[in-house]
């Protein structure tokens, strides 16, 4: 799917279907990058330094060349060819600014959870916050260097995932492999809203 904004949806405006969708993971796993990546406006970001007053806090060690952080949010838009356009909301990863999430997740039809397979235990909370909250999500495995492969059955039993929940390898740096996360994710809610409907029918 090519993400350039047609001109009809540009005519639209505020009229255009809009869905606001967020990416969640732990720090460090490449939230901020996939909103840059797949954004077709400047991507609003809200980074900080890394100061030595985050030494003991924010654990680095993966992710050593890191050396800002999000304090609040990150947001860009794409829009499909369909017409869609997604609002993306990147999410803090450290818990002291999860207070923000709840705000965040408001009117958020679903969720891209980012994990590193060197850190999976970082990716929990994220999991636990949208299962408590039925907000459907799917999982990026984003690929980092050193981290070893593992195929998308040993993730989702790794994280113990229902079967229906997407796993999908990716490199976020890169537009199309962000975007083709994106529409996993378009793809898994609808399903997921279909299923509702039909369980109510019946």
């Amino acid at each position: 799917m090519e993400s350039v904004r047609s001109d009809a949806a540009a005519r639209a405006g505020d009229s255009a279907l809009t869905v606001k969708i967020l990416v969640a993971g732990g720090f460090g796993v490449g939230k901020t990058t996939l909103v840059s990546a797949v954004s077709e406006i400047r991507p609003l970001r809200t980074e900080e330094a890394l100061t030595e007053k985050s030494i003991g806090i924010d654990d680095t060690t993966a992710v050593s060349s890191k050396t800002t952080t999000t304090v609040a949010m990150d947001f860009g838009r794409i829009t499909l060819p369909n017409g869609l356009v997604l609002f993306v909301f990147g999410t803090p990863g450290q818990d002291r600014f999860w207070f923000m999430w709840d705000e965040l997740a408001k009117g958020a039809l679903g969720a891209v959870v980012l994990v590193d397979t060197r850190r999976l235990a970082d990716c929990f909370a994220s999991v636990d916050y949208f299962e408590r909250r039925g907000v459907p999500f799917i999982i990026g495995v984003n690929r980092f260097d050193g981290a070893g492969r593992h195929t998308p059955d040993q993730v989702r039993d790794a994280l113990d995932l229902s079967p229906d929940i997407p796993v999908i390898d990716c490199d976020v740096r890169d537009r199309e492999d962000a975007k083709r996360v994106l529409i996993a994710l378009v793809e898994h809610i609808m399903r997921t809203m279909s299923g509702s409907r039909q369980a109510v029918t019946y």
